[in-house]
């Protein structure tokens, strides 16, 4: 049986690379995205295991559309990853700034995330990943809304793995992903810890292979997880 599996947020950075790993893997792959140029500039490398529909994760009502049209597209899906996402400073607290993060990262992936655990239940199996962050382990001043939108979606894929432990008519796999600062265009300004692109990717595809339930990419990050939970916020402020 073919092996299929769709990537929201396949325009750049790790879900390009995941779609390309997966493709390499022998995946069919429907890739999505806003930019609908740098999907089809992905599907001129292999035209036969590429499918690309433009979508905003936002237009909740598209992502509807898009479900509907899977059975038209794959007789049966394996994997959905999701993978897009948006990041804004905000150091004046200005709700317009916040806005769009909230809209994206919250609303649009809980959409994502619903409809995939609803698809796979029907269907009677799946993998469903969920790129979060690090981000999701602690606040931070300076971007308030994206770490507390990494915390919703962290928290709703726990709570997504819980509910599939108990779906006895499903076997449905749940991964959460937490990269940490990953050589992507979602990174301003200098990091420690950057991790090269590709080895990010290579150690997420492994974590998704192993079914893991949940993986910090890249490994180091383990550390820097036990770290948040055991230093007080008082510490923690001189470098959030």
């Amino acid at each position: 049986m073919s092996k299929n599996a769709i990537v929201f947020g396949a325009t750049s950075g790790i879900g390009r690379e995941l779609a390309k790993l997966l493709v390499r893997d022998d995946y069919k792959v429907l890739i999505t995205g806003r930019r609908k140029v740098f999907l089809e500039a992905l599907k001129k490398s292999n035209p036969t295991n590429y499918v690309v529909r433009q979508h905003d994760i936002t237009d909740l009502s598209d992502t509807e559309t898009l479900f509907t049209e899977i059975p038209s597209i794959f007789d049966h899906v394996d994997l959905i990853i999701h993978n897009s996402g948006i990041m804004e400073t905000n150091f004046n607290l200005e709700w317009q700034k916040d806005l769009p993060t909230l809209e994206t990262n919250v609303i649009g992936a809980t959409k994502i995330y619903q409809l995939s655990y609803n698809y796979f239940k029907n269907q009677g199996f799946g993998h469903l990943v969920g790129i979060t962050s690090i981000a999701s382990l602690v606040g931070n001043r300076h971007v308030p809304a994206y770490h507390a939108s990494k915390a919703y979606q962290s928290n709703y894929m726990e709570s997504l793995w819980m509910k599939a432990r108990k779906t006895k008519k499903a076997k449905i796999t749940v991964t959460n992903i937490l990269p940490g600062y990953v050589d992507t265009d979602i990174i301003e300004g200098p990091t420690f810890w950057m991790a090269p692109l590709d080895k990010a990717v290579n150690q997420t595809y492994s974590a998704i292979k192993k079914k893991k339930r949940k993986a910090y990419i890249t490994k180091r990050w383990r550390l820097v997880a036990i770290m948040m939970k055991i230093f007080p916020p008082q510490i923690l402020l001189k470098f959030l």
